[in-house]
């Protein structure tokens, strides 16, 4: 889990564009949030759905699956 706390590595594949979050590039922590509040992380989505800020899954289905 050494690698899940390297921030300075992980930011350079860090696709959230929410700067102030304390979890950002801290992946296991991140995971761990979206997971307990039934989200999906930003790197889930693509740049201009991740935008929104709805980490959602239904927009997650939406987002690749559209009816």
């Amino acid at each position: 889990m050494a690698e899940c706390r390297n921030r300075k590595a992980n930011l350079a594949n860090c696709s959230c564009s929410y700067d102030h979050c304390s979890r950002k590039g801290v992946c296991c922590e991140c995971i761990l949030y979206h997971r307990r509040n039934r989200q999906l992380p930003a790197c889930f989505f693509t740049a201009e759905t991740e935008k929104t800020y709805d980490r959602s899954m239904k927009n997650f289905i939406k987002t690749y699956h559209p009816a």
